[in-house]
């Protein structure tokens, strides 16, 4: 496996930080499994950041595709906004 991007450790940062994107979907994308994800977090993160986010995810059970709803079926809200790396900010 080839090393991560700093974009991409950003990237599975925040979607391990959402609670609506399983650790199967960073694994469907990135090839990370759970344990790979903690371990990324834990070296990335700062102590207290870890385990805060930790004692979060623990009672998470939208975190884990075979314990959510049957009836949610995507990785993101459906009120979030769509981004596209393609436009400039024109702020």
């Amino acid at each position: 496996m080839e090393p991560l991007t700093p974009a991409a450790i950003d990237r599975i940062i925040e979607m391990a930080w959402e609670d609506r994107t399983p650790f199967e979907a960073i694994a469907f994308q990135f090839g990370l499994s759970e344990k790979e994800v903690i371990a990324l977090m834990r070296k990335e993160m700062k102590p207290s950041s870890f385990r805060m986010w930790r004692k979060r995810m623990q009672s998470r059970t939208t975190k884990h595709a075979a314990l959510r709803a049957s009836d949610v079926s995507r990785f993101k809200c459906s009120r979030q906004r769509t981004i596209s790396m393609n436009k400039i900010s024109k702020r």
